[in-house]
């Protein structure tokens, strides 16, 4: 399947690294022009450059903004007042035990996690509706349905992420807008890296740990490794296309088979 996403402008929130990196980079190999976006001017700078080597026909717009605050929100609005896909990918995470998880950090995770993409969405849909063509996504997590006892207010976070999606799904109903979730399973990232060895041996070899960690962590997984974050930008991509436009509402699960459940 061949997307082309030639002339269409996409902001990816978190993309200086991780998932949201390799989702920028797979929309700017569909041919969009891509904004990148993170705290600060140097991270996005550098995730810039890393951009464009990779894809050298690239265009890039640097978007260095804190969306998870209303300033920053208002901010990357106006550096980047028009889009046509908006990838919510935004999000952090950390292990915790339950009833050690403060009120301050309950508030952070739905802040960054929740509000953000809330605030984004409600600032480009209603011209994405007018236009008559759009898609909003918002990268979710199998945490959001199999809630993790080490980390329970980022389940928490991930599961509001799914009723957001389908509200703002129904808002959209019949405007030629899409809006879906994307539920990724246990992915590859450097914060995934640490994380793992927050529950294993240190001492592991990289590819050794792994497998202790979802061997004992998530044995339910059905690929039995972790997912490369350009395979969660693969079906990005395809829900961001033309391709994709009877596809609106749902979860859609790059999982690797973790969730389990027959329907997706």
């Amino acid at each position: 399947m061949h997307v082309d996403l030639t002339g269409r402008t996409a902001l990816v929130t978190g993309s200086t690294q991780g998932i949201g990196a390799a989702i920028a980079t797979g929309l700017a190999r569909a041919g969009a022009t891509v904004a990148v976006n993170g705290r600060t001017p140097d991270g996005v700078a550098a995730a810039v450059k890393r951009l464009r080597a990779e894809v050298p026909d690239a265009e890039v717009v640097p978007v260095a903004a804190d969306v998870a605050s209303e300033e920053g929100a208002a901010l990357a609005v106006e550096l980047l007042p028009h889009v046509d896909v908006l990838v919510n990918n935004l999000g952090i995470f950390e292990s915790r035990p339950a009833l050690e998880i403060t009120d301050e950090e309950w508030r952070r995770y739905f802040e960054v996690n929740v509000l953000a993409a809330v605030r984004l969405t409600r600032a480009y849909l209603p011209s994405m509706t007018a236009r008559g063509w759009g898609r909003v996504q918002y990268i979710a997590s199998d945490s959001a349905v199999v809630t993790p006892a080490e980390m329970i207010h980022y389940g928490m976070s991930k599961t509001a992420l799914l009723a957001v999606n389908r509200g703002f799904a129904k808002e959209a109903a019949g405007t030629g807008v899409t809006v879906n979730a994307v539920i990724a399973g246990p992915t590859r990232t450097g914060g995934v890296e640490d994380f793992v060895y927050e529950l294993v041996d240190r001492d592991l070899p990289w590819e050794e740990a792994q497998r202790v960690f979802m061997r004992r962590h998530r044995p339910q997984s059905l690929l039995q490794r972790l997912i490369e974050p350009e395979e969660i930008a693969h079906m990005v991509v395809y829900l961001s296309s033309p391709q994709a436009s009877a596809t609106t509402g749902g979860a859609v699960r790059v999982d690797g088979g973790y969730v389990d459940s027959i329907l997706p």
